[in-house]
């Protein structure tokens, strides 16, 4: 019992030692909380709303703009949009335009096939013609060079001021192909015939730009004529027969597998040169062919082990995929070639069953120094008599011993044979299988057209030389085959070549009236693959080499950039040529990426006939279904389109002035009045827009003088620091207002055509027309622009305000205002407000000037327009008040999305011409990039937050009528253990079986609707062969003759 007793005792003195710390550390706690009074923060946030607010409004006019529309209410007509209506009225008017295209293409086609009609070949034939690196080239004494005759090149305005010459068409012929070989000679003689047809086209369709014919020799004649330059080591890589355009028109679709020996007799260049033939094949493959790649010796090696037993897509990111795990195959051991050939036959039959391939051709490829057999007992058994798969054979290495088993197992199986002993032969024989292949179509002289996703031919000197200066083009292109028609080579199914024509994407766009699609909303096609054709999303990266979008653009599929649709809805049925409509919220990101708008978008979409595509319409929620048609006199709109401060968007089509050289150098602005007085009336212009923007131009012309008497007055007040305001309508029609000299502006990029983003574009609105729209109606939106450089020291706050034309959700937002000032100014203004105090005495109980408190001005998106330290303007908050972000997330005051998914190994920093296919691993990935919102019903909010040994408090406070919020943190107490928050793209990696599902995976495609895979009519006899083949096996030499005449039936 005593023990028990001092026991208790014991417990009893520690329990009041203990109780003593925790109540001393409490009060240290609650001590060391700084209390921020929310009605100061309250009065101090009024305060700078309220003057800010009058300034924006005073300037930018505004109230009178809003009492200007306001007073034309009754007279105007609101209407709903009809999304399915106007889809298939801009897919009809796509159909028309693409019509036009084919139809030139067509005129080339026949013209072509009548001049190889006429033409015999001449071995001995001397013909100098235009070759496109020597034209206008000298000696050393001041000669012309043999085929560099002298070639007149202008710069044309059509062709972005590159010096072309549009009489005449020249001749690119690949480094390693000789200049003077009789095929080129000959072929490039008789093709001569197109020249008339190429500026025939131009002269009916004058938005054409670059005619071509890609001919089977290799050559590639180019309308009109251009200077190509070789690069820095002398070489022109380009072959215009491993263009996607040239592939996709002469062969039909194809499920290849590919066999490459690496026994040990394929070591050192044998194995290099493989390798290179693999990766040859490779470019050789498009978007609707399948592939797989096996490695065999004594055993099968799937090139990747994922895919074993199936095939792939040949999109661009699978065969870069494989193309890197080449350089993991070496050589050894013994090649057991029927183990390898049963594998493919039986992956061939099995992959055919499942439905998901070309469902046309198929082929093995295979790559070998030798073959000790024929293996005829495994082409009994899986491909006679039919011939289903064709074999093409490549023999690697001088060796010709087993050159007659090789050989003898393509002519059997309807391919080809070539020999490769260097690495400069491999292009050139790779290059036969095509022309095998085409054999069917060109028999059944089916002229399909073919039409490419958009894409960037950055080999092309068009591309080279806009690079610099204007960036690369996207363009799709349409091609057809040329055929020989001569009936005495019929079955040898003779491809002469391909002829094309490249539209620019921003051609589509012209189609498209922006003004009938709102503010947010936009059009968009893809194709049979669900791969972009347009789409607002496919443009150039932000940062050179930063995330984004992909270098070379082509094969990016509607999921990448239409995120949202997680179970593909919407591009499924577009790739099924559905018409239908489709809703989901999506987060669309602006103003370089760093702000999500986050909206409901309605989707309306069908097929354009005629076309693998289908084209889409999106049209936001709300302001963005409407629309409204204003009536004023033509005299009345005239007059007010005269002001100097009056400009339209470029890029918009309000009239066609491509249709006629004399109309080239109009201006949009020019060409409407031209056409409104009688004076040019070729011209063809849309008369709903020009009604629309004469309305505009009355109702917005009396700003100009009230803008005027404002800058009169501007000198003898205080607000100095505002430098421009600016107006802008839904018709693309602009009005600017300096109140300084343009040499004294602090941006001098705003408004003009290199800051993209804030001016109206073919494809969006202005960035603070588009954020104005999505705010209350009567608040100003503020921001600082963002700059690209990793450093963001903008010097301006902009401020915008959407003008609307009734009071309630249905109506249609006609025009934003806005005005951009200094940020000194601004800053100036905030803390002038933020001193002032309610009480008597005028002691303020507390103030931003104290070192106890730190104060900010953040906007929507969390980015800092104000701080005492002005090194953080412009940084987002979360990286400089970790601890409070967390908190304000937690509370729910922001929200925090994750936006936009892609494959890792897609950035590259590939963005200049001359650029070079980078080395690197490419592994699947998603990326999500973070971006913040603010919740809009939160006016106010105090919190306090646990720290290691303090409490830290915080007020946050709405600015009215703004964006904006005030926060105001207490600096006594440091959360150091709170990380900062970042933007920065966070990588989600995958394990090792995750990414074998995400490459097993493809998404729902659509056949092309052609397919010529076989001909009975073929002749099998055209089968390849060497020089100096060695005696053939007698078995060989019996049985093949006989097999020939079998099989060539």
């Amino acid at each position: 019992m005593p023990e028990n007793l001092n026991l208790l005792r014991a417990f009893g003195v520690f329990f009041f030692i203990f109780w003593t710390a925790f109540n001393t550390a409490l009060v240290d706690v609650v001590g060391s909380e700084q209390q921020i009074p929310l009605s100061v923060v309250k009065l101090w946030a009024s305060a700078f709303g309220g003057e800010i607010k009058s300034i924006a409004a005073k300037y930018s006019g505004s109230q009178l703009l809003q009492k200007k529309y306001k007073e034309y209410e009754k007279d105007v007509a609101i209407e709903e949009i009809d999304g399915l209506q106007l889809v298939k009225k801009l897919a009809k008017n796509m159909e028309e335009m693409f019509h036009k295209k084919s139809e030139a293409v067509r005129r080339l086609v026949e013209a072509a096939e009548d001049a190889y009609l006429k033409h015999e070949f001449d071995a001995d034939l001397q013909y100098e013609y235009f070759n496109a690196v020597l034209i206008n080239e000298r000696d050393e004494e001041g000669n012309y060079l043999e085929l560099g005759k002298e070639f007149i090149l202008v710069p044309n305005d059509h062709f972005n001021n590159l010096p072309v010459n549009i009489s005449l068409s020249d001749v690119q012929v690949p480094t390693n192909m000789y200049n003077k070989d009789p095929a080129i000679v000959n072929g490039v003689y008789w093709s001569e015939s197109l020249n008339k047809v190429f500026v025939d086209n131009f002269d009916r369709d004058p938005s054409l730009i670059w005619q071509y014919f890609g001919s089977a020799k290799g050559f590639f004649r180019q309308y009109p004529g251009i200077k190509w330059e070789p690069d820095e080591n002398g070489v022109i890589a380009f072959d215009c027969r491993n263009r996607k355009w040239y592939i996709q028109a002469a062969t039909s679709p194809k499920d290849v597998v590919i066999l490459v020996d690496v026994s040990g007799s394929m070591k050192g260049l044998r194995l290099t040169i493989a390798k290179q033939t693999v990766s040859s094949i490779l470019d050789t493959l498009g978007d609707d062919d399948f592939f797989n790649i096996i490695a065999y010796n004594e055993e099968l090696h799937y090139v990747e082990p994922c895919l074993n037993g199936t095939l792939v897509q040949a999109d661009r990111a699978n065969k870069e995929h494989f193309r890197e795990h080449l350089d993991k195959l070496f050589a050894k051991g013994i090649g057991m070639l029927d183990i390898a050939l049963n594998e493919a036959f039986n992956m061939l039959n099995e992959f055919n069953h499942t439905g998901q391939g070309s469902i046309c051709s198929q082929a093995i490829m295979l790559i070998t120094d030798g073959a000790v057999d024929t293996y005829d007992t495994i082409f009994a058994k899986y491909n006679w008599p039919d011939r289903k798969v064709r074999i093409f054979t490549y023999l690697i290495g001088r060796e010709a011993a087993f050159a007659d088993n090789l050989k003898w197992m393509a002519c059997a199986n309807k391919g080809f044979f070539t020999q490769i002993s260097t690495l400069a032969d491999v292009q050139e024989n790779v290059m036969e299988y095509l022309h095998v292949l085409s054999r069917p179509k060109v028999i059944d002289q089916e002229h399909d057209v073919v039409w490419t996703e958009a894409y960037i031919d950055s080999t092309l000197p068009q591309a080279q030389k806009l690079a610099d200066d204007q960036g690369l083009v996207l363009m799709t292109t349409v091609a057809m085959p040329v055929f020989s028609k001569q009936n005495e080579t019929r079955s040898k199914g003779i491809l002469l070549g391909v002829v094309g024509t490249d539209v620019p994407v921003k051609e589509l766009l012209k189609t498209i009236p922006k003004y009938k699609l709102g503010i947010h909303g936009y059009a968009f096609a893809i194709t049979n693959n669900g791969y972009i054709l347009t789409h607002p999303e496919l443009r150039p990266l932000y940062e050179e080499g930063k995330k984004r979008r992909k270098p070379n653009y082509s094969s990016v599929d509607l999921s990448e950039v239409e995120w949202e649709d997680r179970d593909d809805v919407l591009r499924n049925a577009m790739v099924n040529r559905k018409t239908g409509k489709f809703s989901m919220e999506v987060k669309k990101t602006v103003d370089k990426g760093k702000r999500v708008l986050v909206m409901t978008n309605d989707y309306y979409y069908t097929d354009i006939k005629g076309t693998p595509f289908s084209l889409g319409v999106a049209l936001s929620r709300g302001h963005g279904k409407y629309f409204f048609r204003g009536n004023v006199t033509v005299e009345e709109g005239l007059h007010d389109l005269e002001h100097p401060d009056v400009s339209l968007a470029d890029e918009w089509s309000y009239c066609n002035t491509d249709l006629h050289p004399e109309h080239r150098q109009m201006t949009q602005l020019e060409a409407i009045k031209r056409y409104l007085t009688g004076k040019e009336p070729l011209l063809q212009c849309d008369k709903e827009l020009i009604q629309e923007v004469l309305f505009d131009a009355v109702v917005s012309a009396p700003i100009e003088a009230y803008w005027t008497s404002l800058a009169l007055n501007k000198s003898e007040n205080s607000d100095k620091g505002v430098e421009v305001a600016f107006l802008g309508t839904r018709t693309g029609l602009s009005r600017i207002n300096l109140f300084v000299g343009p040499e004294q502006l602090t941006n001098q990029d705003f408004l003009t055509a290199e800051d993209k983003e804030n001016i109206f574009n073919a494809d969006h609105f202005p960035l603070w027309y588009r954020r104005a729209a999505e705010q209350i109606p009567g608040s100003f939106v503020y921001s600082i622009p963002f700059s690209t450089e990793t450093a963001n020291k903008s010097n301006v706050v902009t401020a915008s305000t959407a003008i609307q034309l009734l009071d309630d959700r249905k109506s249609p937002v006609v025009a934003a205002v806005g005005i951009q000032m200094k940020l000194e100014f601004f800053q100036r203004k905030f803390w002038t407000a933020s001193r002032q105090c309610a009480s008597l005495d005028g002691r303020c109980a507390i103030s931003c000037d104290d070192e106890a408190i730190s104060c900010y001005l953040i906007d929507n998106n969390g980015f800092i327009l104000v701080s005492e330290d002005y090194r953080q303007t412009g940084y987002f908050f979360g990286e400089v008040e970790g601890a409070v972000m967390n908190k304000l997330l937690t509370m729910g005051s922001f929200k925090r999305f994750l936006v936009e998914f892609n494959l890792c190994s897609w950035w590259h920093s590939d963005l200049t011409a001359k650029a070079q296919r980078l080395k690197q691993t490419l592994e699947p990935c998603d990326t999500e990039y973070p971006a913040f919102v603010s919740e809009r019903t939160i006016k106010e909010t105090t919190g306090n937050i646990a720290c290691d040994d303090c409490f830290k408090s915080f007020v946050i406070q709405q600015i009215p009528s703004s964006n904006l919020f005030m926060v105001v943190v207490d600096n006594e107490c440091f959360c150091d253990s709170v990380p900062p928050i970042t933007m920065a793209p966070i990588e989600i990696r995958y394990n090792e079986s995750l990414k074998c599902e995400r490459l097993k995976s493809q998404k729902i495609r659509r056949r092309p609707e052609s397919c010529h895979g076989f001909h009975p009519e073929e002749n099998a006899r055209e089968c390849g062969g060497v020089s100096g083949l060695s005696a053939k096996p007698p078995l060989v030499a019996l049985v093949l003759p006989l097999l020939l005449m079998i099989f060539s039936r």
